[in-house]
C-alpha cells in the first residue's frame, strides 16, 4: 500500500510549530515542518503533501503570497490558513484565492484534526472539494469530463445557475496536462462593461485615465495554465469581435499596447444562457459561438440527479463544521426526504446555502424537516399515474410555472427582479407570463 502524503506545516514560530506537527504525528499523519515559506516553497519543488497548514504572519513572504504562489504551482493541494482574530477577514479573502479553510488561533487540537480530516488529500481521493457524483448522470458527466481534460479542445459548460460549473471547469483543469499551471477565472457578468476590456486584455501605463501601471489581463495571466471565462454570453458584441481574433490568433494586443503577446492558455467557457437562441436573436457572434463550443458539456440541474443529493447535502454538513463552531451534524430521514422531494431552482448553491441555515436552526446535532425551511412551492410533484400530470414534459413545464409563478408572488410582482432571481431575460419572461395568463393561471393584470 502507498504511503500517505505528509501534511506541510508552515509557522516560524518553534513551539507552535511542534505542537502542530505533534498533535497531527499522534492521531497518525505524517507532518514536515517549515520554518518559513521559503524553505516550504523549496520543499515544495521536490515532493507534493496531502494537506498545507500555514500561518499568515511570516517574515518574508507572508502567508498570502505563500498561498498564492502555491496555487500557481500546485493549484491542486488544499491549503489551510492559521490566523489570528483580527486577521480573519483578510483569511476569508483568501478563501477567494483558493485557501480550502482558515484555523483561528488559539485553536484546540480536536479542531486542528477536525480540519485535516476534511481537507487532507491523498491519490485516489476525490480531486476537488465540493465535486461529489453518486447520481448516473453525475458519473457519466465526469467520465466525459475526464476524457476531454486530456486534449487541448476548448470547452463550452452550459447550465443553471448554481449548478456548478466552475467546480467542473476546476475538475478538467485538474486532470489535464496543465494541472499545475494557474487556473484563472472570470466572472464576465460581474465586470463593468469600460473595464472588461482591460480585464480581459489588459493594459499598458497611461492607456487611460487611472492606468498608472501595466497590468497584464487574465489571458496572460492563465498562460500554461487555463482561462474560465464565466457567464461569456454577458460580454458585449463590440468585445466579442476581439475575443474571437484572440481565440483564433492566439496572441493578444493589451489596451494602450503597440505589440502582441504570444498566449498559451487552454480556454473554458460556460453559461446559464441558451446561447443558441442568443445567436439566432443577434445577441450573441455566430462565429465566436462556433469557436467555443468545441466540446460542449451540459450540467444537469440538481433535481435531475437527485441521487447527489444526499451525499452534497452531507458533505456541507462538514464544510460548515468550522463556520458553525460544532461538528457531528446528521440529517433525520424526514429532512433527507424533503431535500430529495425539492425542485432546487438554486441547484447546488442552494442546497449550501439551505444546509447552513439548518445548521445554525438546529438546537442540537440532528437536523429535522422544519430545520430546513424549504419552500412549498418549488416541491417536486410526487409520482403520477402514467398520462396524469406530473410526469414526463408536462411534469417538467409544471414545475417551470410553479417556480416562475412562485418567485414572482415573493417578489411583489416585479418582473425585473423575478426576471434576474430565475437568470431570464424579461422578454421571455412576458412571453411566459402571457401563456400563463391564457391559460388560466393569473387573473387579470394582478402580477403584471
Amino acid at each position: 500500500m502507498p504511503e500517505r502524503p505528509p501534511i506541510l506545516v508552515v509557522e516560524d514560530d518553534t513551539a507552535l510549530r511542534e505542537a502542530v506537527a505533534d498533535t497531527l504525528e499522534i492521531a497518525g499523519y505524517h507532518a514536515i515542518p517549515a520554518a518559513d515559506a521559503e524553505q516550504a516553497l523549496a520543499w515544495l519543488e521536490k515532493s507534493t503533501p496531502g494537506l498545507v497548514l500555514t500561518d499568515v504572519q511570516m517574515p518574508g513572504m507572508d502567508g498570502h503570497a505563500f498561498l498564492r504562489a502555491l496555487k500557481q504551482r500546485r493549484p491542486g493541494i488544499p491549503v489551510i490558513l492559521m490566523t489570528a482574530y483580527g486577521q480573519i477577514e483578510r483569511a476569508v479573502e483568501a478563501m477567494r484565492d483558493g485557501a480550502a479553510d482558515y484555523l483561528p488561533k488559539p485553536f484546540e487540537p480536536d479542531r486542528l484534526l477536525a480540519a485535516a480530516a476534511r481537507h487532507y488529500h491523498q491519490p485516489g481521493d476525490r480531486p476537488l472539494d465540493g465535486l461529489v457524483a453518486e447520481d448516473p448522470a453525475s458519473i457519466s458527466l465526469l467520465n466525459l469530463a475526464r476524457r476531454v481534460a486530456r486534449s487541448e479542445a476548448t470547452v463550452l459548460l452550459s447550465g443553471e445557475s448554481g449548478v456548478g460549473k466552475e467546480v467542473f471547469a476546476r475538475y478538467i483543469h485538474a486532470h489535464s496536462p496543465r494541472a499545475k499551471g494557474p487556473f484563472v477565472a472570470v466572472n464576465c457578468a460581474a465586470i463593468p462593461e469600460n473595464l472588461l476590456e482591460s480585464v480581459l486584455f489588459g493594459h499598458e501605463k497611461g492607456a487611460f485615465t487611472g492606468a498608472t501601471n501595466s497590468q497584464p489581463g487574465k489571458f496572460e495571466q492563465a498562460n500554461g495554465g487555463t482561462l474560465l471565462l464565466d457567464e461569456v454570453s454577458e460580454i458585449p458584441l463590440n468585445l466579442q469581435a476581439k475575443l474571437l481574433r484572440v481565440l483564433q490568433e492566439r496572441e493578444v494586443e493589451r489596451v494602450g499596447g503597440r505589440g502582441m503577446i504570444t498566449l498559451d492558455a487552454r480556454i473554458i467557457a460556460a453559461s446559464n444562457r441558451d446561447l443558441d437562441t442568443w445567436v439566432k436573436e443577434g445577441r450573441f457572434r455566430e462565429d465566436l459561438y462556433y469557436r467555443l463550443n468545441v466540446f460542449p458539456l451540459e450540467i444537469p440541474p440538481l433535481r435531475a440527479r437527485p441521487r447527489d443529493i444526499p451525499s452534497l447535502a452531507r458533505h456541507f454538513l462538514k464544510r460548515f463544521e468550522t463556520t458553525i463552531g460544532r461538528g457531528g451534524f446528521i440529517l433525520s430521514e424526514a429532512a433527507l426526504a424533503e431535500l430529495t422531494g425539492y425542485g432546487w431552482p438554486g441547484n447546488i448553491r442552494e442546497l449550501c446555502n439551505v444546509i447552513q441555515r439548518a445548521m445554525i436552526l438546529a438546537p442540537g446535532l440532528e437536523i429535522a424537516a422544519e430545520h430546513l425551511m424549504l419552500p412549498r412551492q418549488h416541491a417536486l410533484p410526487t409520482a403520477a399515474a402514467p398520462g396524469q400530470a406530473g410526469s414526463g414534459e408536462g411534469g417538467l413545464k409544471d414545475m417551470e410555472r410553479d417556480a416562475i409563478l412562485g418567485t414572482l408572488r415573493r417578489l411583489d410582482g416585479s418582473r425585473r427582479r423575478t426576471a434576474e432571481a430565475l437568470n431570464m431575460s424579461e422578454r421571455t419572461l412576458r412571453h411566459k407570463l402571457k401563456q400563463y395568463r391564457e391559460a388560466g393561471f393569473l387573473d387579470g393584470d394582478d402580477l403584471l
